[in-house]
């Protein structure tokens, strides 16, 4: 990536990565040329996978979505949103909406990291309708309840998990 790239840096806990997820990327390669996947330890969240295994899944399923590899990185990071986002060079905060209640937070972060970093924007994206009701933290709850998470987060992530709650 050369400097005037369009660097979008996608936050989240990714814990799982659900098919949402992956349609908020693709989607935002058709604007950017690059999506930095900010995987977020986020203890305070209570994960069910671990920082390691989020960040595996991740890059199994966006190769499984045949998602264009070499136009996302994954990484971690901790701390302030816009420290991250300025450290990897973006110069977009993605984020995707599944509800007016999702746009009244968001529009409060957006504002206050633009208040902290004026020279990053962020773009919201639309969930699709047929992930729209798909949440992490719903997909958690079924998995920690042995129920079938497939029709939410791709074959691999599914098995992974199902594979993880039984150890």
């Amino acid at each position: 990536m050369s400097m005037g790239d369009r660097i979008g840096f996608y936050p989240g806990t990714f814990d799982p990565i659900t098919l949402g997820h992956l349609d908020i990327i693709r989607r935002a390669l058709i604007f950017m040329d690059k999506v930095i996947i900010g995987v977020a330890p986020n203890s305070g969240k209570n994960p069910l996978l671990p920082l390691e295994m989020r960040l595996n899944l991740a890059s199994q399923a966006i190769a499984a979505a045949k998602i264009d590899a070499g136009r996302v990185e994954i990484v971690t990071f901790d701390g302030l949103l816009v420290d991250a986002v300025a450290r990897h060079g973006a110069g977009v905060i993605l984020r995707g909406l599944r509800s007016n209640a999702d746009f009244d937070y968001e529009a409060q972060l957006a504002e206050a990291n633009r208040k902290l970093l004026p020279t990053v924007e962020t773009v919201f994206i639309l969930s699709a309708p047929e992930t729209r009701l798909t949440a992490s933290r719903i997909v958690r709850e079924i998995a920690r309840l042995k129920g079938d998470i497939h029709p939410f987060v791709p074959d691999i992530v599914a098995d992974a998990v199902k594979q993880f709650l039984k150890a």
